[in-house]
């Protein structure tokens, strides 16, 4: 027998994980690898200009990217300047790295309110169900019934302009989803057999909760977080190009709005940059996000195999 026939007889052997296999099935996503790496990059840069905002903060000093130079204004791209200068002289590749850096934290910090908001309340509404579920299906369609951007506009002028109140008026819309996919996920799952056993051996409702149940829905979560990701980083851009968003940072919506205004000059290039930053990032994260799914869904699992 060669090492290749062994290797091949050792992995069919052993058992194989969700994980594992999605992973497998993931890697052989050429396209989606290559996105995976073009996120990976957008998170070293993201991780630059965290390192480049804290540093002048903690120094109490104006950041580099905030530092106008009004001789070098509406200058070209060159060596110099990769992206040109906007308006007050201020370097654009240094403000689109910036904007790197408030993608994710809106998306970061709107998804640490979606994800415990949405989980709890679907596995509330489909473990419990009866008058549980009841209010909790009113609740959110409640929610549902009034359009999102209009939601987060609102919610935003009540608790704040700028990024709190993007982030809270993003979370407080957006857990509808995750709600619906993790209420129905808990009413299959209350009524498998594994459930009834551990009710059977006196474990709790909180217990069943999360440690029976929660993990097999674990990539529910992780699904609706990659899709829902590049979703918030478009909002944002959108609120920030409407005047009602991020206010003092160069958010790609700030830097897209600014520029509008002197296309007529022939100043293209700052619009250009940010637009092409937003749109590589965002398709790179739709492809692993839809890479994703079909590696993590059972569902599709199912169904391709039935095909087959």
């Amino acid at each position: 027998m060669t090492d290749t026939a062994a290797n091949s007889a050792a992995l069919a052997a052993k058992p194989q994980t969700l994980w594992s296999t999605a992973w497998r099935q993931f890697r052989r996503n050429r396209l989606a690898m290559i996105c995976l790496g073009i996120v990976a990059i957008y998170v070293g840069v993201f991780l630059y200009a965290e390192s480049v905002y804290w540093f002048a903060r903690l120094r109490d000093v104006v950041p580099s990217y905030k530092v106008a130079d009004f001789a070098a204004r509406n200058a070209h791209p060159s060596t110099a300047h990769w992206f040109g200068t906007d308006f007050a002289g201020r370097d654009n590749l240094a403000q689109l790295i910036q904007g790197v850096r408030i993608a994710f934290e809106i998306a970061f910090l709107t998804s640490a309110i979606l994800i415990p908001l949405g989980f709890l309340l679907g596995a509330l509404a489909g473990y419990f169900g009866r008058w549980v579920d009841t209010f909790i299906i009113w609740l959110y369609s409640v929610v549902d019934s009034v359009p999102s951007i209009l939601s987060i506009i609102s919610i935003s002028y009540v608790v704040g302009r700028g990024m709190k109140g993007i982030v809270i008026g993003m979370g407080l819309v957006a857990w509808v989803g995750l709600c619906r996919l993790i209420r129905g996920e808990y009413l299959k799952h209350k009524q498998r057999a594994y459930v009834a056993a551990a009710r059977a051996l006196g474990a709790g409702h909180l217990t069943v909760m999360l440690r029976h149940i929660a993990p097999n829905v674990l990539h529910i979560i992780i699904i609706v977080f990659t899709l829902a990701f590049p979703r918030f980083i478009l909002t944002e851009v959108i609120l920030s190009y409407l005047g009602v968003g991020i206010t003092g940072e160069p958010s790609w919506g700030v830097m897209i709005n600014d520029a509008k205004q002197r296309l007529w000059l022939g100043v293209w290039w700052e619009l250009g940059g940010a637009t092409a930053a937003m749109f590589f990032l965002v398709l790179a994260l739709n492809i692993v996000g839809d890479a994703l799914r079909d590696a993590l869904d059972p569902k599709l699992k199912t169904a391709e195999g039935s095909k087959a």
